[in-house]
């Protein structure tokens, strides 16, 4: 099995059986891939669920159903499917038709340039403006200008990995859309192409502003486990290093004022809050020995590396 297609689903009865067909018809005339469809039932209300294994009694060649026992989330699906998916390429496709399985070869012949992500990019973008495409491009931005892999559409399901720049992290809320960002800092090589967008054809959407929030929240926390992991103290101890050195300015301004304008250093709120950035200052340094005392011990006590290996290229040694 060289390719996965894994597909979350939550209440898209009307979608499905068109959406096996698109799949079958952009992969049928590519007989060197062999590709399985991992659709994930995210406790769908509808008919969903007996759609899904219709289609697997139909095609037990192709489709394998994962259904979840309740609605956990885009993100906790995903994971699912990439969890019960045998391929080494996974592509990442919504079920609501608007992605194009048509655009599935381009992809898998990007990843076979070399590639290890193939992110796809809704330029002709089928949505309302002002309740996705707006917030969705500020999201955009600000991902990018965080994270520092600048993409132009996090937001597009539509994407290829390869299997393992993809595994060694587990997602949760609303992290899905972070892939990318976690693939570079294990030194995967990335594309962002041009994909087809549809307008929704069945039911409606399942997002809303409310997600934006969700977003900007687990930004923060992508960005902690990205830059932060493996070294906390840098962002502890240095947020502590700040706020000493704020203290001793001021109160090195209260002892100066003391000695030109005889002006009490205790009476002054200053001295207060001088003492609170001082001891404040310490316990985010001590903070930053905790939390590193607590990374060593998640790498040493799972032998998780600090490293990724591309490839190992070793000539046999030539007998005399």
């Amino acid at each position: 099995m060289n390719l996965s297609i894994v597909i979350p689903v939550y209440n898209e009865a009307e979608s499905l059986a068109i959406l096996h067909q698109a799949i079958h018809d952009a992969l049928d005339c590519h007989p060197e891939l062999t590709w399985e469809i991992v659709m994930v039932d995210d406790g769908s209300t509808d008919r969903s669920l007996e759609v899904l294994e219709s289609l697997a009694e139909k095609d037990s060649e192709h489709v394998c159903v994962v259904a979840l026992r309740r609605n956990f989330g885009q993100t906790a699906a995903i994971a699912a499917g990439i969890d019960h998916a045998g391929g080494d390429v996974i592509v990442l496709l919504d079920a609501d038709l608007q992605n194009d399985p048509a655009d599935i070869p381009m992809m898998i012949e990007k990843i076979n340039q070399g590639y290890d992500v193939v992110s796809g990019w809704r330029i002709h973008r089928q949505d309302a403006f002002i309740t996705r495409t707006l917030p969705s491009r500020i999201a955009n931005w600000l991902i990018s200008q965080v994270t520092g892999v600048h993409l132009h559409d996090y937001g597009c399901t539509l994407k290829a990995y390869r299997r393992e720049v993809i595994t060694g992290f587990r997602l949760y809320g609303e992290m899905h859309r972070f892939i990318p960002a976690y693939a570079n800092s294990v030194g995967a090589k990335m594309i962002e192409v041009p994909v087809h967008h549809h307008p929704r054809k069945f039911g409606k959407t399942k997002y809303g502003l409310n997600r934006t929030v969700k977003v900007i929240l687990d930004l923060f926390t992508v960005k902690f486990l990205i830059s932060y992991a493996n070294k906390p103290i840098y962002l502890f101890g240095g947020a502590g290093l700040v706020l000493i050195l704020a203290s001793m300015l001021m109160f090195l301004f209260l002892i100066l004022r003391k000695i030109w304008i005889q002006i009490e250093i205790l009476s002054s709120p200053f001295f207060q809050t001088a003492t609170m950035l001082t001891i404040l200052g310490f316990q985010s340094i001590l903070m930053g020995l905790i939390a590193e005392l607590l990374a060593r011990t998640y790498h040493e006590s799972q032998r998780k590396p600090t490293y990724t290996v591309r490839k190992v290229i070793r000539e046999k040694a030539v007998a005399a």
